[in-house]
């Protein structure tokens, strides 16, 4: 994230900064142009890192939680993007390495607890024939982790770390051999991950839901 971004996500929560002028905003944050603050101000905007109501003059830091929706009986919950799934580090999961929030109706949440949620990007296909609640894992779709969600079971897909690096797998507990195999489930082949259970390893939360890239028709020419 580009540094003026992150001084003006700090800002953001400290105080409403739709109440004051660019200028006004790029003197605490120590940049001298009104036309850069405004840029970034967007690109936080954009990536749903901040939250603009410009009828009430209101910017503010996106958090994680519910918002108001736009149906009576429906609620937007706002959940954390970390990222993409088979990259980054164990670090991906902290807090000022939020890249964006996705906004969901809880009715696609089949109303689940709000707590301890978070997305990851599906990339590659390493798991493109995984299927949680009877949708397959495509590249792009966003994957809904619970955190909460700590002890796996047999057949479970989760979130790991092994050795500071976080995948999405297909769990198996093998108490025959004394370990646990982490497979992919794919059109092509990808070698499993063996590994102890006390090695450098835990499971960071389960995949409890997909959310799908739009399909996109094609327009008859």
């Amino acid at each position: 994230m580009h540094i003026i971004q992150e001084k003006l996500l700090r800002l953001s929560k400290e105080q409403n900064l739709g109440k004051l002028k660019l200028r006004e905003i790029g003197r605490l944050i120590s940049e001298p142009s009104p036309q850069k603050v405004k840029h970034h101000l967007l690109q936080l905007e954009k990536k749903g890192l901040i939250r603009v109501d410009r009828s009430k003059s209101l910017i503010q830091r996106t958090e994680p939680g519910w918002v108001k929706g736009f149906a009576k009986k429906a609620r937007l919950l706002s959940i954390p993007i970390l990222g993409s799934a088979n990259c980054g580090s164990a670090e991906l999961f902290a807090e000022q390495n939020i890249e964006g929030y996705l906004r969901v109706s809880d009715t696609l949440l089949e109303r689940r607890k709000s707590t301890g949620l978070f997305a990851l990007r599906a990339q590659g296909l390493s798991m493109n024939r995984a299927i949680i609640g009877g949708k397959y894992v495509e590249d792009g779709d966003y994957l809904i982790i619970n955190s909460n969600d700590l002890n796996p079971k047999n057949g479970d897909i989760v979130v790991s770390v092994i050795d500071g690096t976080a995948n999405i797998k297909k769990f198996v507990r093998d108490e025959e051999n004394q370990q646990i195999a982490l497979l992919s489930e794919s059109t092509r082949e990808f070698s499993p991950i063996y590994i102890h259970e006390g090695d450098d390893y835990f499971v960071n939360g389960k995949v409890v839901q997909i959310i799908k890239k739009p399909k996109l028709l094609k327009q008859k020419g």
